[in-house]
């Protein structure tokens, strides 16, 4: 069948192993709204998508959605996903394209360190706005010491993230730049960011998010 052109939405709190007790809200989405939430989870994957939407709920920055199921038309719904942007591995890391990085200590998968596993693993997100900021006379901050990691190990083409609309690259340093990283966040990182970089020693790799330009691939729709 076609995709309908809107889509009536009930969405709540979702909580785990009880019976929820939230409000449930309406909210009437437009079809390409709707794709647009179920990519941000699923990826570029027609044959998933086409599988949520038939069976109408999804979870979702931990709400949970629920619409009157249906079987999208392939041909309209392929002409929604063609605006979305494809993984392209010979894409280069450019430090300036970069807008988070994310420390993950060793604990995480040696196989592929964006896996979550059993074994307990921490994480850090940094943003370039907030790591940017320089201490009272300094003239370098925490991101710059973040970018001479990247600049000494070429970050690898990891993926592309529908649900950070980004290219992902990793990069595997050295002791020598981990202790050198350590010593710089201690020197330039604000006060507030001070407690949360212990985890400097133990960290296996560094992910690199660069939102890919506009012009670059279409986005989506949200």
């Amino acid at each position: 069948m076609p995709l309908p052109e809107f889509i009536p939405v009930k969405y709540s709190e979702e909580e785990a192993e009880f019976i929820s007790m939230r409000p449930l809200v309406r909210q009437t989405f437009r079809a390409p709204e709707l794709v647009d939430m179920i990519v941000a989870v699923t990826g570029k994957d027609a044959q998933r998508v086409q599988q949520i939407l038939r069976s109408g709920t999804i979870v979702f920055h931990s709400y949970r959605y629920w619409w009157q199921g249906f079987d999208a038309e392939p041909h309209k719904l392929a002409e929604i996903l063609a605006r979305y942007p494809d993984a392209n591995p010979a894409r280069p890391f450019h430090p300036e394209d970069c807008t988070e990085s994310i420390l993950e200590s060793r604990a995480a998968s040696a196989s592929d360190p964006l896996l979550e596993t059993s074994a307990p693993h921490h994480s850090l997100h940094l943003r370039r706005e907030d790591a940017s900021r320089k201490r009272l006379l300094r003239t370098r901050s925490l991101w710059d010491a973040l970018m001479d990691v990247a600049r000494a190990t070429p970050p690898a083409y990891r993926e592309y993230s529908y649900a950070k609309r980004a290219d992902i690259y990793i990069s595997q340093p050295n002791a020598t730049q981990l202790a050198r990283l350590a010593r710089e966040a201690a020197k330039y990182s604000l006060r507030a960011l001070r407690p949360h970089l212990a985890i400097l020693p133990s960290i296996s790799h560094v992910v690199f998010v660069c939102p890919r330009p506009v012009s670059d691939g279409a986005e989506g729709t949200r």
